[in-house]
């Protein structure tokens, strides 16, 4: 027995699902980009990256494939011809979703679907072996000249304000001066 699809029906039968379908891929090839309901954009991701995939391996037995969904032979050529080349180094993730508001008329939440055009960071991860620690160097020690030293005193001849004040002071709280005076 056939096990249904998971997600949400589009339509109402599952043939008409398949066509509408079908039909959001033949526009987003054409188009590079639609506006649609978050649920038909979250349904047609998948079937959209299969295809991709398939025009990447190029063969006639795929192109075959490709016309069972995809009806226009135009779409499937530019499919195959152009837009397969630039995903070439791509190992997946062809499209991206990008949320929107709600459609006016019913509150449905919209989103955008389109093919991914920014090239892959080519990000290579090798794990080295940890190399042994480098000696740390000797630290330096340089005394400065009793005039560059920091006094206690402040240059202007002005009293200490109570950032200069001794760490004694700062241990005694304001309700403790208040109770000395």
């Amino acid at each position: 027995m056939p096990k249904p699809a998971k997600g949400a029906r589009l339509g109402g039968s599952p043939a008409h699902e398949r066509l509408i379908l079908a039909n959001l891929a033949t526009q987003l090839f054409q188009h590079g980009k639609i506006r649609t309901t978050q649920a038909k954009a979250k349904r047609l991701r998948p079937l959209a990256e299969r295809l991709i995939t398939k025009a990447k391996k190029g063969d006639i037995h795929n192109r075959r494939q490709v016309l069972t969904v995809v009806k226009d032979k135009g779409v499937v050529h530019h499919l195959f011809t152009e837009i397969a080349p630039t995903f070439a180094e791509r190992p997946g993730g062809y499209t991206r979703i990008t949320k929107l508001g709600p459609r006016r008329g019913d509150n449905a939440p919209m989103a955008v679907i389109e093919l991914v055009s920014e090239p892959l960071n080519a990000t290579t991860t090798t794990r080295k072996a940890p190399a042994a620690p480098a000696p740390a160097p000797a630290e330096e020690v340089v005394e400065l000249p009793e005039s560059d030293a920091p006094a206690d005193e402040t240059t202007d001849g002005t009293e200490p304000t109570a950032t200069d004040s001794t760490p004694a002071d700062k241990d005694s709280t304001p309700a403790d001066k208040k109770d000395e005076s």
